[in-house]
């Protein structure tokens, strides 16, 4: 067997991870100890998102064609990717929290939703809240203002309703001057 048989279904395993996924984070992973390595993939796993690492030629063959193309540049020395299907922000958050305790894990870059984003850009990317965290502010900024109208609302209740007849007595003591009148020209008496 040829050895380009024998990578061609590695190859054939990094494109099916790759075809319809949000976002694709290259690492170095170089002097991890296995407790941190294993603790990365687990978190990783939680969360959706496939871990590997390959050969550079293999990703840079099953890249090819791809938006994932961009990758190649920083596909130097030991390389893992980090591939997730549905939270395009997962791996890059996941990754950057866990380099602030292993100094050792290195992101080289990403690609997420179909663009380029190098070792900055994937910081920045890393600071974006879940799908999930967004939802839930979203939902808690609509739910603030019926929240605050109930509660005046109950609070009015509980009050007698005597917070709305002040303001009508208010109104009856405060009438708007009236404008003069202007005077009706007199009728023509014959």
């Amino acid at each position: 067997m040829a050895k380009v048989e024998l990578k061609q279904p590695i190859v054939d395993e990094i494109s099916a991870q790759v075809k319809d996924a949000a976002s694709v984070v290259v690492v170095d992973a170089r002097g991890l100890t296995v407790a941190e390595d294993t603790q990365l993939r687990k978190q990783l796993r939680e969360a959706g998102v496939s871990y590997k690492v390959y050969k550079n030629t293999l990703m840079k063959r099953a890249f090819e064609g791809t938006d994932f193309a961009a990758l190649d540049e920083v596909l130097e020395g030991p390389s893992a990717i980090a591939v997730s299907k549905d939270d395009a922000t997962a791996p890059a958050r996941i990754l950057a929290k866990f380099a602030k305790t292993a100094s050792n894990l290195e992101i080289k870059a990403g690609v997420v939703e179909g663009t380029f984003y190098d070792a900055q850009g994937m910081t920045a990317v890393a600071a974006v809240p879940s799908r999930e965290e967004l939802l839930s502010k979203l939902l808690g900024s609509l739910q603030s203002p019926i929240t605050n109208f109930a509660r005046v609302l109950n609070q009015i209740a509980e009050q007698g309703g005597a917070s709305t007849e002040a303001p009508a007595a208010d109104a009856a003591t405060e009438e708007p001057a009236e404008a003069p009148a202007e005077e009706a020209p007199a009728a023509d008496a014959e």
